[in-house]
């Protein structure tokens, strides 16, 4: 059910401005932690998740907006299913894919690179391609991007760098992003007010991450500009949650109304911008933003914060 007023709608237009001509910016649109994030949703039953799909595809292909939606495969795998019931999990991936969208590698777990020895982790990788290299494969494509769980890349360089050599290995691309945010955040509180079916507080929540997106997509453009004297091609993180499901439409009307046009991930990495050097290790996963300003010797740009009533609220519900 769509609980998002015409007043969110413009106030994220208001708050990013049409500042570029139609087309002059460049986005692509990622998705992570399909079939989708446990809480970011009402409910994780197959019905409801079909259903929530079923809505965030609807908003995709209404504004044309090629993806790539990044699968963690352990989420197929509920204890006390059925191998049935695992294929009908599969089959919310296999929505994706007919609508012409692409799947990428997530990882099975969900675990952090940071976090776990690195052969335990490539293991993961390799666990998470199962039902993604075969849906795939059905449809004569490979698989051709991975996704870092929660953006960490290494504690120390020796460990980033024999993780991303097994990677090429295996024929990966690594899918950087530039626009980070915490959508997670607004995500679950969202999520949460559904279940209650406290419709004035989903709609408030919904209000709230428009308006911080819309601080959000203003700052990486000032980033790229200082860093790279230029705006680049951005790459968008965003999860497929109940949120994004209601109110990824109404962002994506704002992004064009401030001049972007939404483009491949292929299209977005073959900027040489992509090609810069990188050497970012550390606890924190930020945007490659981020890491070229690090590598360069440039201060961390502080990104937008959430509302700090998003921030207690989803601590809150993190220690329920």
């Amino acid at each position: 059910m769509r609980v998002l007023g015409l007043a969110a709608a413009a106030l994220a237009v208001t708050a990013l401005g049409a500042t570029a001509r139609a087309g002059d910016r460049a986005v692509a649109v990622t998705f992570d932690d399909l079939p989708a994030p446990p809480s970011g949703v009402v409910s994780t039953q197959v019905p409801a998740l079909r259903e929530n799909t079923r809505k965030l595809l609807k908003t995709l292909m209404a504004h044309k907006i090629p993806v790539v939606a990044f699968v963690n495969e352990g989420k197929l795998h509920v204890e006390g299913e059925s191998d049935a019931d695992v294929d009908r999990r599969s089959d919310l991936l296999k929505m994706w894919l007919d609508a012409g969208f692409e799947l990428g590698n997530h990882t099975y777990s969900h675990e952090s690179l940071n976090r776990t020895p690195i052969a335990e982790f490539e293991e993961d990788v390799v666990r998470g391609e199962t039902v993604t290299h075969r849906l795939l494969a059905e449809r004569g494509k490979t698989l051709r991007y991975f996704r870092h769980p929660f953006l960490q890349v290494g504690l120390d360089l020796e460990k980033r760098r024999a993780f991303e050599a097994f990677l090429k290995d295996r024929g990966y691309t690594i899918a950087p992003v530039t626009v980070d945010n915490d959508d997670y955040m607004f995500a679950a509180l969202y999520a949460d007010a559904l279940k209650k079916n406290d419709r004035k507080t989903a709609r408030k929540v919904g209000d709230a991450y428009l308006a911080y997106m819309a601080q959000v997509f203003p700052f990486v453009e000032d980033v790229s500009r200082v860093l790279l004297d230029r705006e680049i091609p951005q790459v968008l993180l965003v999860h497929a949650s109940a949120l994004n499901a209601d109110c990824f439409g109404q962002l994506a009307t704002a992004l064009e109304a401030r001049g972007y046009r939404f483009v491949t991930l292929e299209q977005a990495l073959a900027d040489p911008a992509y090609r810069l050097p990188d050497n970012y290790v550390g606890a924190w996963g930020i945007s490659w933003l981020h890491h070229w300003e690090i590598t360069a010797g440039k201060k961390r740009s502080p990104s937008p914060d959430p509302p700090k009533w998003i921030t207690k609220g989803y601590e809150a519900l993190s220690r329920r």
